[in-house]
C-alpha cells in the first residue's frame, strides 16, 4: 500500500483553476484529440454537398464578383491602384477567416454540450481546432488571391509588394486574437443567453460593413458615419491587410495604431479566456 501511494499520478484533473490559465503543456498531451477536431471540421464541412472542398474556391469569388458588381460598378467606390475585384477578394479572404474563427468559438459550449459533460479534456481545445482548421480554409483561398494577385501584376496593375508584407503574420495573430477573444466572449453568454445566438449572424453581417471589407477607408472620411469606421480596430486590420499585398499609399497603414490595436486584441483574448474558463465550472447547468 504504500508503494501505491508514493506513486506520482500521470493526470490530475481538478475543478480548482486560475482565472486565467492556458495550460500549454496539457493542450499538448491532448494533440491526437486537438488533430481530430481539425480534421473533424475539415472533413465534414463540405461532406454532404455535391461541389465538396470546391465551395472553398467558389464562396470568396463569387462574393468578390457581387462586391465588384453593387459597389464598384453601380455605387462607383474607387478602389485606387489596384483592380476592383482583386480589392474585394483580399478584403473577403481576410474576411473569411476572421468570421469563421469567431463563428465557430462562439458556439463552442452550445454545439459540445454533451461531449463535454461525458470527457474530460482541456476545452480551449475546441477553439483552437476552430483557428487551426480555418488556417487550412485560408491558406487555399491565399492561393487563389496569389493567382489573381500574378494575373493583374501580369496585365500592368500597378501592385506590388514591400517590406511591409513582414506584417502578414502579425495581421494573421491579430484576427486570431480578436475571433477567439470576442467568439469565447459570445459563447459564455450565449450558455445563460440563446437569444445571442440568434442574433449572432446579423451582428456579423453589419460588423463586415462596418469593417471597410467592400471598401477603403478613405470612402467614408467625409461621410457623417465615418468615425463608425474609424473606431473600429477590425477596419485597420482589413486595411493594413491590402496594404501589405499592393502597396497603394491611399491605403491606411499606420505602425502605431496597429500595436494599440495589437493590445486591444490581446486584451480581449484574456477577458474571453478568464470568462471561458470560469464558464466551463458550470454551464453544463444552464446550457
Amino acid at each position: 500500500m504504500s508503494s501505491q501511494s508514493n506513486d506520482s499520478w500521470l493526470y490530475e484533473i481538478s475543478a480548482k483553476r486560475k482565472l486565467i490559465e492556458l495550460n500549454f503543456k496539457e493542450i499538448w498531451q491532448y494533440r491526437d484529440l486537438l488533430f481530430l477536431f481539425v480534421k473533424r471540421d475539415i472533413v465534414t464541412v463540405y461532406k454532404q454537398t455535391v461541389l465538396g472542398p470546391l465551395w472553398f474556391f467558389i464562396q470568396p469569388l463569387f462574393t468578390s464578383v457581387i462586391f465588384t458588381l453593387v459597389f464598384n460598378n453601380i455605387a462607383k467606390i474607387e478602389t485606387g491602384l489596384v483592380p476592383a475585384f482583386l480589392f474585394n477578394l483580399s478584403g473577403i479572404t481576410a474576411w473569411n477567416y476572421f468570421k469563421v474563427c469567431l463563428m465557430g468559438t462562439s458556439s463552442t459550449f452550445r454545439s459540445n454540450a454533451g461531449l463535454f459533460g461525458k470527457v474530460y479534456f482541456p476545452r480551449f481545445i475546441v477553439p483552437l481546432s476552430k483557428v487551426i482548421s480555418n488556417l487550412v480554409k485560408f491558406g487555399i483561398q491565399m492561393i487563389i488571391l496569389i493567382g489573381f494577385y500574378i494575373y493583374y501584376l501580369s496585365t500592368g496593375a500597378e501592385i506590388y509588394l514591400s517590406w511591409n508584407a513582414l506584417w502578414f503574420p502579425v495581421l494573421l495573430l491579430y484576427m486570431i486574437l480578436y475571433g477567439l477573444g470576442v467568439g469565447m466572449i459570445i459563447s459564455t453568454l450565449t450558455t445563460k443567453y440563446r437569444d445571442i445566438s440568434l442574433l449572432l449572424g446579423f451582428f456579423i453581417q453589419l460588423l463586415m460593413y462596418i469593417s471597410a471589407v467592400p471598401y477603403p477607408m478613405k470612402a467614408l472620411t467625409n461621410s457623417s458615419y465615418g468615425w463608425v469606421v474609424e473606431y473600429n480596430p477590425l477596419a485597420y486590420i482589413m486595411e493594413a491587410f491590402r496594404h501589405i499585398l499592393f502597396n497603394d499609399p491611399s491605403l491606411y497603414f499606420n505602425e502605431t495604431t496597429l500595436g494599440f490595436i495589437g493590445l486591444l486584441g490581446a486584451f480581449l483574448f484574456i477577458v474571453g479566456l478568464a470568462l471561458f474558463n470560469r464558464t466551463e465550472k458550470t454551464f453544463i447547468d444552464t446550457v
